[in-house]
C-alpha cells in the first residue's frame, strides 16, 4: 500500500477517534462528597443575658472575618462613646491614605482649634507640622485630641466636612445607633453610639486596614526625635497575648469604654465595653469577653481564593479538563472540636462545555454542620476554555497524528 494512503487512513481513523471522544465527554457531570457525620450545630449567641456578669452599660463580642456576634448585652443602647470615636476618625484617614489624598509623609498643619483642644494631647503647636505617619502614631498610643482634630480639618475642611464623612460611612456600615457630633469624642449632647456600633467600625477598620495594627499595637514610643513620649493608653496591648488593638476612650460622662481586639490562631476577636465604672474593669470585662471567645470557639478555614478543588471535564473544549478553583476565601466560625464533623457537598453545573470564561462560575460547594448549612462558596473556571471548531478540531487531530508518528 502506498505511503499516501496509509497517511489517508491514520487521518480518517483520528478524526473518527476524536470525534467519539468529543461525545463521550459530553454528558451531565456532578458529584457529592459527604464527610464524617454531623453530630452538632453551629455557634449561638449569648444574648443579653450578661451570663458573664460583666459589670458594663454594654458590651459585645464579636468573630472579626465574619462579624458573627457571640456575646452580647445591651447592644443598641445608645451611650457616649469617649475617645472610641477616634476609631470612625482613623477608618477616614486610612481611606484617604488608600485613595492616594494623601500618604504617611503628607505634612498636616495646626490650626489653632487644633492647638486648643483638651482632653488627651501631644501639644502640638501652630508653628509644627508633623507627618501623617506621626500623627496617625499620637492618635492611636496617646488617643491625641489635637492631632485628630489637625487630621480632621486636613481631610475635611472643617471639623464639621469631617463630621459629615464620619456620619456618612457610619450609615453606609449600618451603624444605626450612632450620630457622631465631633472628631474626638469630647461629651457633646447628641454624640452616641453603641457597642454593636462600635464593634461594626472597629471590624472595618481591622479587616480593610489591618497595616494599622502597626500602630494600634504599640505600647511605647516617641515623637519628635524622642523629646515627646507616647504611653498606649490600651493596657491589654502589653498584658494580654494576641492583643491587636484598638481603642480606648473616657470621659466624666461616658465613663471608660473600650474597643478591644485579639488573634490567636487564626481566629480573631473583637469585644467593646461601655460605660464600665473604671479604668481597670474595662480591661478586665474586655478579657472575660475575649478569653470566653477563645476558649469556646474556633476559626476553620476551607480555601483561599483561587485554590483548585478538583478538575472537571469539559464538552467541545478546545482541552478536556478546567480547573475548578474557590472564587474567594472560605471560612467559617465554630465551637471548638466540632470541625471534624463538617461535611462538605460539592454541585457542578449540569453541562459543562466550552466556551467557558475565565472566573464563570461552574459550580458550588457547600459546608454544613449537623445538616444545616454553614457557608456556601462558588467555584470558577480557572482559565477561559474555549469551543472546538473545524479549524481547532484539525489542528489537534493534526497534533495527534504527529505525535503517534513520533
Amino acid at each position: 500500500m502506498k505511503k499516501t494512503s496509509i497517511t489517508f487512513l491514520i487521518i480518517i481513523f483520528l478524526f473518527n477517534f476524536t470525534t467519539i471522544s468529543l461525545a463521550i465527554n459530553n454528558y451531565m457531570w456532578s458529584t457529592i462528597e459527604t464527610s464524617a457525620e454531623v453530630t452538632s450545630g453551629t455557634p449561638v449567641a449569648e444574648e443579653n443575658n450578661n451570663s458573664l456578669g460583666l459589670e458594663c452599660g454594654s458590651a459585645i463580642l464579636i468573630e472579626q472575618k465574619t462579624g458573627q456576634i457571640l456575646y452580647s448585652h445591651n447592644v443598641h443602647e445608645q451611650l457616649r462613646p469617649a475617645s472610641v470615636t477616634k476609631v470612625m476618625s482613623i477608618l477616614l484617614i486610612m481611606e484617604q491614605i488608600e485613595k492616594g489624598n494623601i500618604t504617611y509623609e503628607t505634612k498636616i498643619p495646626c490650626s489653632n482649634k487644633a492647638a486648643g483642644m483638651g482632653g488627651s494631647q501631644i501639644w502640638l503647636n501652630t508653628t509644627e507640622t508633623l507627618s501623617v505617619n506621626d500623627m496617625l502614631k499620637a492618635i492611636c498610643v496617646a488617643s491625641a485630641n489635637d492631632c485628630v482634630m489637625a487630621m480632621a480639618e486636613y481631610i475635611g475642611g472643617s471639623e464639621e466636612g469631617f463630621v459629615e464623612l464620619m456620619n456618612a460611612k457610619a450609615k453606609e456600615l449600618g451603624m444605626n445607633d450612632t450620630t457622631f457630633k465631633n472628631c474626638h469624642g469630647l461629651d457633646e449632647d447628641g454624640h452616641v453610639t453603641s457597642s454593636n456600633d462600635i464593634a461594626l467600625m472597629s471590624r472595618e477598620l481591622l479587616n480593610k486596614y489591618p497595616e494599622i495594627t502597626k500602630y494600634t499595637t504599640i505600647y511605647m514610643d516617641t515623637l519628635r526625635d524622642g523629646k515627646s513620649e507616647l504611653v498606649n493608653t490600651n493596657k491589654l496591648v502589653r498584658n494580654y497575648e494576641g492583643c491587636t488593638g484598638l481603642k480606648t476612650g473616657s470621659t466624666s460622662l461616658a465613663l471608660y469604654n473600650l474597643s478591644a481586639s485579639a488573634t490567636r490562631n487564626d481566629l480573631s476577636l473583637i469585644a467593646v465595653i461601655m460605660k464600665a465604672p473604671t479604668s481597670q474593669k474595662r480591661f478586665e470585662e474586655a478579657e472575660k469577653l475575649l478569653n470566653y471567645g477563645f476558649s469556646k470557639f474556633e476559626y476553620k478555614e476551607f480555601a483561599k481564593a483561587g485554590d483548585k478543588l478538583k478538575s472537571c471535564d469539559v464538552a467541545k473544549g478546545i482541552t478536556s479538563k478546567v480547573d475548578a478553583v474557590f472564587e474567594k476565601d472560605i471560612g467559617v466560625l465554630i465551637e471548638k472540636g466540632k470541625s471534624n464533623n463538617i461535611s462538605q457537598t460539592i454541585t457542578l453545573n449540569e453541562e459543562l462545555a466550552a466556551p467557558i470564561s475565565k472566573g464563570e462560575k461552574i459550580g458550588e460547594v457547600v459546608y454544613s454542620l449537623n445538616d444545616q448549612t454553614l457557608i456556601t462558596a462558588d467555584l470558577i473556571s480557572k482559565e477561559e476554555i474555549k469551543k472546538l471548531n473545524m479549524f481547532s478540531m484539525s489542528a489537534k487531530v493534526y497534533e495527534k497524528w504527529l505525535n503517534l508518528l513520533r
